[in-house]
């Protein structure tokens, strides 16, 4: 058996590993590109993907048009199943209240957006592509 990296053995991973365990993105590629991009910040500070993260941690990232804020309360050995994800991390309740807000927003202008009673047919399809500039 291979002996576990140091940094697991003290409660701690790097920033982009931490993020893609916790399945708040889908790849650590991603993770890493987040927070190169400097769209990921440890207790206030933009941080590199090897930042180191510590139970006790505030991380605050943009995911779409939300900021994102929570609490690292554990560091898990590898991306595990998503309850147990959820529970590494505790989302403030400004987070929450925010993620709802979007949601509640985003239904909204689905609502009001207009539909077309039915599908367009053929010459319908042909101007709708001549219209975006797809001919």
């Amino acid at each position: 058996m291979c002996a576990p990296p140091p940094a697991a053995a003290h409660g701690a991973a790097r920033l982009d590993r931490w993020l893609f365990a916790v399945r708040l993105f889908r790849s650590r590629t991603l993770a890493a590109q987040a927070a190169s991009g400097g769209r990921v910040h440890v207790n206030g500070a933009r941080v590199k993907p090897a930042h180191e993260v510590r139970p006790g941690d505030q991380i605050t990232l943009v995911r779409g048009a939300v900021e994102f804020e929570c609490t690292v309360t554990a560091v898990p050995a590898r991306r595990g199943p998503a309850p147990a994800a959820a529970r590494c991390y505790a989302e403030s309740a400004a987070s929450v209240a925010r993620r709802a807000a979007f949601a509640t927003q985003q239904r909204l202008a689905a609502a009001l957006t207009p539909r077309p009673r039915e599908r367009p047919g053929k010459h319908e399809r042909a101007q709708l592509r001549r219209l975006r500039g797809r001919i």
